[in-house]
């Protein structure tokens, strides 16, 4: 009875929260998130973060990512895919030199300085979709550009993640190659399968004399590209977004997007939010305080004008270029998979992975009323 007490309080909370927010003039996302810290280990502790909660969150972000893909404009994507490639890189160039800079001004050794870098150059698209969502400009050419340039900035970073462990002796025999060959193997393959395979499988589950049959065949497909994606190495929420696109490409896109809404907005969803504030936890962060400040400070602004750069010189007006690079701030699970990743090989130091917890949490605070008040000015 523990976590359908935990579900009723998350439900309730984060509904409100949500609502909150609006009336103030910011995205209901934001509200989530912060009630996330508010009713989790950090303040009230009604909410733990246990297994169950976290594999909750997980279908949460892959159905999120997965209606993001239903809703892009594949003809928009294509074009603007130069675009989306100079966002991404220069949202990895600017973030690993801000990184690297500031952890060599704290006296970090030069190979925990590197993977550090490496660490703000993640992006995670998963509240930047949301709070677009919100405001209605998912399918604009920003949007559209937001989802390719977080693409190709995953793969960019794992690739760069496995060059780093091969090269600094973090603890395992990763062979670069293998790593850039499975990210081919996953694009190609989903590029068929999205070809081929998808509008087959959901002509076969749409006349099924049972409950709901188109839907769940919508999630096979959802949630076996997150597994192909995972087991190549690449983001299970890449593969849900790969499988949105490819879905959105058949006539079943409108129905599967209407009865999806419902099911991953009422529970999931709620969930993957405050999941992501439950990882805070304030216990002995007051001595690293300037540490988090700065690598905030850093994390943002790197992100924000090397970003937003790239959106400028591939075409973008210069309040477009903006939004564009706030869309790009929040480092999110991704940026929290590859702390793990980094400690669990010894790129990262024990005493610097809570504070960096912090930092990537207020990333993702922050990208909401950043994104807010950039799309609100380019209206004007």
């Amino acid at each position: 009875m523990d976590l359908v007490l935990q579900l009723v309080i998350i439900l309730v909370c984060t509904k409100l929260a949500g609502d909150l927010t609006v009336k103030l003039g910011q995205p209901a996302v934001l509200g989530k998130l912060i009630i996330g810290i508010i009713i989790g280990p950090a303040l009230l502790g009604w909410i733990q973060s246990g297994d169950l909660i976290k594999e909750l969150a997980q279908i949460g972000v892959l159905l999120l990512m997965f209606i993001a893909g239903l809703e892009t404009d594949l003809v928009q994507l294509r074009k603007n895919w130069k675009s989306a490639f100079a966002v991404a890189l220069g949202g990895i160039i600017l973030p690993f030199i801000g990184g690297y800079s500031a952890s060599l001004f704290f006296g970090l050794s030069n190979n925990y300085a590197l993977f550090m870098g490496l660490l703000l150059c993640a992006t995670s698209v998963s509240i930047s979709v949301q709070t677009l969502k919100d405001m209605n400009q998912l399918s604009t050419r920003e949007g559209t550009t937001i989802l390719g340039a977080a693409v190709v900035d995953d793969v960019l970073v794992v690739i760069l993640l496995a060059f780093m462990m091969s090269l600094l002796g973090g603890g395992a025999d990763v062979s670069l190659g293998m790593v850039i060959g499975k990210k081919v193997l996953f694009f190609a393959g989903a590029a068929v399968l999205g070809i081929f395979a998808v509008p087959w499988i959901m002509k076969i589950f749409a006349p099924l004399r049972v409950t709901e049959a188109l839907i769940s065949g919508a999630l096979i497909i959802c949630f076996g590209f997150s597994y192909l994606a995972e087991w190549l190495g690449v983001a299970g929420i890449i593969g849900a977004f790969a499988a949105g696109i490819a879905i959105s490409q058949t006539p079943y896109k409108h129905d599967v997007e209407h009865r999806l809404e419902p099911i991953a907005y009422a529970i999931f969803v709620p969930i993957f939010f405050v999941s992501v504030g439950l990882d805070v936890n304030f216990d002995g962060v007051g001595s690293q305080l300037w540490f988090i400040i700065v690598f905030t400070i850093v994390a943002i602004i790197t992100k924000l004008i090397g970003s937003g750069l790239g959106a400028r010189l591939t075409g973008f007006d210069l309040r477009s270029s903006i939004g564009i690079g706030s869309g790009m701030v929040s480092r999110g699970e991704v940026a929290l998979i590859i702390a793990t990743t980094g400690l669990s090989s010894g790129l990262l130091a024990q005493e610097y992975f809570t504070p960096l917890v912090i930092v990537v949490i207020l990333t993702t605070l922050v990208t909401p009323p950043m994104l807010k008040m950039s799309f609100q000015s380019k209206s004007k």
